[in-house]
C-alpha cells in the first residue's frame, strides 16, 4: 500500500464527537438545542458564514437565528458543548456567507470538516422532501440524518456517492489530462464515479480505460477525502500504466498528457506551463505525493 501523505487533505480532521447516540433521542436534543452552550452554523444557500475576519466558522446563539430552516445535528465539542447548523438566511449576523470552497481552503482543518458535514447533510435535505418509493413528502428524523416518508414510513438516509480518482504511471511519468469544461491550461488527475457491482480497482481500471483508452495494473490506495459538493467521497490511488498511447474520450477529456516528476513538481511550485489543482483537492496530494518520489 502506498504511505498516506503527511500533508493536509481539504475537508478532513474533524474533532467533534458526531454522539450518534443522542441522534435516537428526540429529547435529548431538544435539551442541547437549548443547553447555553448550544451554537448554530448557519449555512446562507448552502454558503457557511465565517467571522467577519474570514478566518473561523461563525457560532451562532439560537437567539441570532432570525429565521426558521432545516436544522441538523453536528455533534459536540470536546467539553461537551452542542454544535447544529442550519439552512437559512445570514440576516443580521456579524460575518459573511462565504462559498464552501474558498471557507474549506482558508480555515484549519477541523473547521473545513465540519463545513463538509453541514453541507452536504443539507443540500441532501434540500434534495429529499419527497420519498422516492411511493412519491409523498418525507419529514426529518434523528436530528436531521434521516428522512422518514409520511405514507408509507420508508426511512431515507444522506447519500455518499464514491469516486475514484487516480494516476497512471509508467516510467516515471504520470498521466493528467483536463475535462471539456476545465479553464484553460489546467490539467488534473483522472477521475470517475465508482458503478454498482465493482470494486475501487476496478472502478480505477475501467475509467483509465474509458477515459484515456489505457490499460492498468498494479492499482493501489493512497488516501480519501470528503468531497462536499454536493456530498462525493473521493479515494486516491496509483495504477501502473501497460502503455502511453491513448484514445481519448472527447466527451470527457479534452486533452491530456504525460508529465515527468520534474514538471510535475515545477507546476505544484507555480513554475509550469499549466496549473495543477489546489492544495484542498486531493489531486493535489496525489501530483505532489508522486512528484516528491514516494508513491
Amino acid at each position: 500500500m502506498t504511505k498516506v501523505p503527511k500533508f493536509k487533505l481539504g475537508y478532513t480532521g474533524g474533532n467533534l464527537d458526531r454522539a450518534d447516540h443522542l441522534r435516537r433521542d428526540a429529547q435529548a436534543i431538544q435539551v442541547a438545542r437549548m443547553h447555553p452552550s448550544a451554537r448554530w452554523l448557519v449555512l446562507d444557500d448552502l454558503k457557511p458564514v465565517l467571522t467577519e475576519d474570514g478566518n473561523d466558522l461563525y457560532w451562532a446563539r439560537r437567539s441570532e437565528l432570525e429565521s426558521e430552516g432545516q436544522t441538523i445535528f453536528l455533534g459536540l465539542e470536546a467539553d461537551g458543548s452542542p454544535r447544529f447548523a442550519i439552512d437559512c438566511p445570514i440576516g443580521d449576523l456579524p460575518g459573511r456567507a462565504t462559498d464552501a470552497r474558498a471557507a474549506g481552503m482558508r480555515l484549519p482543518d477541523d473547521r473545513a470538516a465540519i463545513i463538509a458535514q453541514a453541507r452536504s447533510v443539507l443540500d441532501w435535505h434540500r434534495r429529499h422532501g419527497f420519498c422516492a418509493a411511493c412519491g409523498a413528502p418525507t419529514r426529518p428524523e434523528k436530528a436531521g440524518y434521516s428522512r422518514l416518508c409520511t405514507s408509507c414510513a420508508a426511512e431515507h438516509f444522506p447519500r455518499v456517492d464514491p469516486v475514484v480518482i487516480m494516476l497512471a504511471v509508467k516510467d516515471d511519468l504520470a498521466l493528467v489530462g483536463r475535462g471539456p469544461n476545465f479553464p484553460a491550461g489546467f490539467f488534473s488527475a483522472l477521475a470517475g464515479f465508482v458503478e454498482p457491482g465493482e470494486s475501487l480497482e476496478e472502478a480505477v481500471a475501467r475509467e483509465l480505460h474509458e477515459e484515456a483508452g489505457i490499460r492498468v495494473h498494479n492499482v493501489r490506495y493512497l488516501a480519501s477525502q470528503p468531497w462536499p459538493f454536493p456530498a462525493s467521497l473521493m479515494m486516491a490511488a496509483y495504477a501502473d500504466a501497460d502503455g502511453f498511447e491513448l484514445t481519448l474520450d472527447e466527451t470527457e477529456i479534452a486533452a491530456a498528457r504525460w508529465i515527468s516528476r520534474d514538471e510535475c513538481a515545477a507546476v505544484l511550485r507555480g513554475d509550469g506551463e499549466w496549473q495543477a489543482p489546489p492544495p484542498i483537492a486531493i489531486a493535489h496530494a496525489l501530483l505532489a505525493n508522486w512528484a516528491s518520489g514516494t508513491s
